[in-house]
This record gives C-alpha cells, sequence and structure tokens, in this order.
C-alpha cells in the first residue's frame, strides 16, 4: 500500500499526528531544527524508543489532568527500524494526571503473531497516575472539561511535571472522557500503572 492509499483509506475521525507537525511547530525537514527541539527539551520519552508501534486500545478513558504536545522521539543509533525516519519520530504526547481505562487491550504485531494484554472491567478499571503516551494516531469519542487550546507547551500545568518545549503547541483540560479509545504508540510511562485481571499472551489477533 503506498503512503497515498494509507492516507485516504483513514477512517473519520482518527487523526495522523505527523500530519500536525508543522502546526504543531516542529518540522522534519531541517536537522538544525532537531537540535534544537532537544536543546529545548522537546524529548518525551525517558529512553530510546524501540521504533516498534504497539495498538492500545480501551472501552473507555476517564481522567483528571489532561495535557497534549507535540515531541520527538529517538531510537537507537543504528536500530533496524529506522527506515526512512532517520531514528527520529514526531509524535503527540498525551498526559493524563490521574486515569481510568475501562477493558484495556494492548498489542503488537511480531510479524506472524501477536503479542496481546488485556486488563481491567468496568467493575475493576485500570489506574494509573502520570501516565504519559506518546502516539502518532489517536481516535474515539472524546469530551473535555475547562480546555485551553493553543497554549504554550512550556507552560502546562494540569499534570505537575509534564511539559514541552518554548513555542510548541500545547493544550490541556481539568477532565478528559475518550470512548472507543484507539492508539497507534510508540513509548508509554507512568508512575503507577494497576492492572485488574492482567493477561498477556501471543495471539492470532491484535486489539
Amino acid at each position: 500500500m503506498t503512503q497515498a492509499e494509507d492516507q485516504e483509506e483513514q477512517p473519520q475521525g482518527k487523526t495522523r499526528w505527523r500530519r500536525f507537525a508543522l502546526t504543531m511547530g516542529i518540522s522534519t525537514a531541517v536537522t538544525a531544527g532537531l537540535v534544537v527541539l532537544t536543546g529545548q527539551g522537546v524529548i518525551a520519552a525517558s529512553f530510546s524508543v524501540s521504533g516498534l508501534p504497539f495498538v492500545v486500545t480501551a472501552d473507555e478513558l476517564q481522567g483528571t489532568g489532561f495535557e497534549q504536545y507535540a515531541v520527538l522521539d529517538t531510537m537507537e543509533p543504528g536500530s533496524p527500524n529506522e527506515g526512512d525516519t532517520g531514528g527520529q519520530l514526531i509524535l503527540i504526547v498525551s498526559a493524563v494526571d490521574n486515569a481510568k481505562l475501562t477493558n484495556l487491550c494492548q498489542s503488537i504485531n511480531l510479524g506472524g503473531t501477536n503479542l496481546k494484554l488485556t486488563a481491567g472491567d468496568a467493575q475493576h478499571p485500570v489506574t494509573a497516575t502520570k501516565l504519559i503516551v506518546d502516539s502518532d494516531l489517536i481516535s474515539g469519542d472524546a469530551s473535555f472539561t475547562s480546555i485551553d487550546i493553543g497554549q504554550d507547551a512550556s507552560t502546562l500545568t494540569r499534570v505537575p511535571g509534564a511539559t514541552g518545549g518554548i513555542g510548541i503547541f500545547g493544550q490541556q483540560a481539568e477532565t478528559v472522557r475518550i470512548q472507543h479509545l484507539r492508539q497507534n504508540n510508540y513509548a508509554t510511562t507512568a508512575a503507577t500503572f494497576i492492572l485488574p485481571n492482567l493477561h498477556m499472551s501471543f495471539s492470532d489477533e491484535g486489539c
């Protein structure tokens, strides 16, 4: 499938965050610009990412304290997953101070099989604090309260300790609710992550 075909077949309601890189204040065209971003602290993940995306779905995410801003994640030099990226990925950070997820599913395609994890339900949801996810695709039915859009990412305050670089587009809200959540992620971190009824196995199908 060509890149053009992939873009044409994106279901309505999904966002390829790479398309908005310029709007978010990030350009992949100028190496000097990437150096500046690194100097401004716009690198999100505190570790080198593998470059392999993994899918996360949930029937519902509810959270208090929400932020989003653009970042640049890096792979280890010489990673076989670099492709034409140069080992750098422009992604969107979604940070939630306190999160609950119902019927969480996470899967990664390993080529011929999927490593699949499931946890939580309506009575015993997955919970996380300081949940920070780096994605290039997010979809769902979202609602927010007290949202600020277009704020400088370096001044975000809804998730203590999570900020972007100066001059980077950001947004934040007091609360977030996303039903039918689906994400294409490259990194996840959390201060605490509690997964009731955790099950992990290899599967023919992903999430």
